[in-house]
């Protein structure tokens, strides 16, 4: 059987309470609602009850007023549709309107209203939203707090994620043609179970178990051709006579081609993967990062600081790491020697600076000499150079040379061969074993010019002009090497 709806025009003639339509209104105040109009055929209110707090304060200046301009202009198209529903359906739905005040602030009020009879005056019942509003709004901006709190959570993580990576990956630089290793940091070296230096001319698939060499051969290939970062999980390799990750079964292997010179290489970073690595958390990354005493760094590539952890800023002596944000490499460090040019060119050029000795600090301070390691990162469309620094001692600015130092200026001459001609890097050379002979000789004789000539076996004059010409007691440390060398 087909129900048929009642005509509303059918629905029970409610006249007889048209003359009682005033009292009606009180009633729905006391009980259910903030404000009851009652509203004659031309839409004029007639008559108004209202609750304990009044909807607009004094609100005495409606009656005789049309009910559609107690509404603001743009929910007055509301009122007149309540109005024409109400004489044609006898009830009304809820619809919201505003109501003005003088001090500029409307007022929602949402009303539904009903017909007292064919003829009879209409009945609008009111429920004052400020209260609902306030609700509302609060949520929203409760809402907008939580999404900005989850954003820097995330970019937070995001920032403590590969702080971490710079300071664990093992990475390798790997010939994009033949995928052999030329360059491995420690880190590699501990993955695969042996030290970086014999990974050097191995094959970097021999790392990985037979069934997932296919795998991450079509990747590095991939990268290669496509001149684009890629991304897959392995097996490790264990087999005898291979490369043998410790206790590890499963990495996670991305490759990046970067040109050196016309030379095409793939940095490829490995990352084991265990049941613990894969629940690590946030939190824990990030006290990792907090607590090591590895000074960890990530820069542009210019050198300019983007992201630090607290041990870069007490290595830098500032209060904190949000201190050095944007600022040079060197500038925060302090960089005498030029050492750090040096090791991000180096890293630019061949994917990673492995564990290059500098000393840093301010002129007017002590020194540290640190241990560096530097490797380019993978992430986002711009260049940028994940740093570790290792304190290893502390000099001062007067500390002479030491046999090590010697070494390792020598050592980063050679770094040079091919970029500056021979006779310029033996003049650097022989200057740079001057000048560490004539600071040990004013050291053993406490800073006297003429004593440590006397041990030298030159004159007084020829010693300080030497001394002067190579910058000795300057505020210059031992062996810097000119900036020139270092492009």
């Amino acid at each position: 059987m087909t129900h048929v709806p009642k005509d509303p025009l059918d629905a029970p003639d409610l006249g007889a309470l048209s003359d009682l339509a005033p009292q009606l209104a009180q009633t729905f105040v006391s009980i259910a609602s903030d404000i009851a109009l009652v509203i004659d055929a031309d839409g004029v209110i007639r008559h108004m009850a209202t609750g304990a707090a009044p909807i607009a304060g004094s609100n005495a200046n409606w009656i005789g007023r049309p009910w559609a301009e107690t509404v603001s202009g743009d929910t007055r198209r509301k009122i007149e549709q309540l109005l024409s529903e109400a004489q044609t359906s006898g009830v009304t739905r809820r619809r919201e309107v505003n109501h003005p005040t003088v001090g500029g602030q409307d007022i929602p009020v949402a009303y539904t209203a009903i017909r007292l009879g064919r003829d009879g005056p209409v009945l609008a019942v009111g429920r004052d939203l400020r209260a609902v509003m306030a609700i509302q709004e609060r949520f929203v901006v409760a809402q907008q707090d939580m999404e900005r709190h989850y954003w820097q959570q995330r970019q937070s993580e995001s920032r403590y994620r590969l702080l971490f990576q710079v300071a664990t990956d093992a990475v390798m630089v790997v010939d994009a043609h033949t995928l052999l290793i030329v360059e491995a940091n420690a880190a590699a070296g501990a993955l695969f179970a042996r030290t970086g230096l014999n990974l050097l001319g191995k094959s970097v698939l021999d790392g990985v178990a037979r069934t997932s060499r296919p795998g991450v051969e079509e990747l590095l290939i991939t990268a290669r051709a496509s001149g684009r970062p890629a991304e897959i999980r392995a097996r490790a390799a264990s087999a005898p006579g291979t490369l043998v990750f410790t206790q590890l079964a499963a990495i996670d292997i991305s490759a990046t081609p970067f040109r050196a010179g016309e030379t095409m290489l793939l940095l490829v970073r490995a990352r084991a993967v265990s049941a613990a690595t894969e629940k690590q958390s946030g939190s824990e990354l990030a006290e990792f990062v907090e607590r090591t005493t590895d000074a960890v760094t990530i820069t542009d590539s210019s050198g300019r600081v983007l992201m630090a952890n607290p041990a870069f800023a007490t290595l830098c002596g500032l209060p904190s790491e949000a201190q050095a944000m944007g600022r040079g490499l060197a500038e925060v460090l302090g960089d005498p020697q030029h050492a750090l040019i040096s090791i991000l060119a180096e890293a630019r050029r061949h994917g990673i600076a492995e564990k290059r000795i500098a000393v840093v600090g301010q002129a007017d301070g002590h020194r540290c000499e640190v241990e560096i390691s530097a490797a380019i990162l993978a992430e986002g469309d711009q260049e940028r150079i994940g740093l570790t620094l290792r304190r290893c001692d502390t000099v001062t600015c007067s500390t002479p040379l030491q046999l090590g130092e010697l070494a390792r200026a020598i050592d980063s001459l050679a770094n040079q061969i091919g970029q500056v001609p021979l006779s310029e890097l033996l003049q650097e050379a022989s200057d740079i074993a001057e000048r560490h002979l004539i600071e040990a000789a004013l050291q053993r004789t406490q800073g006297d010019s003429e004593r440590a000539a006397e041990l030298l076996g030159i004159n007084s004059d020829n010693f300080d002009r030497r001394s002067r010409y190579l910058g000795v007691g300057s505020s210059l440390p031992t062996a810097a090497v000119d900036p020139k060398l270092i492009h």
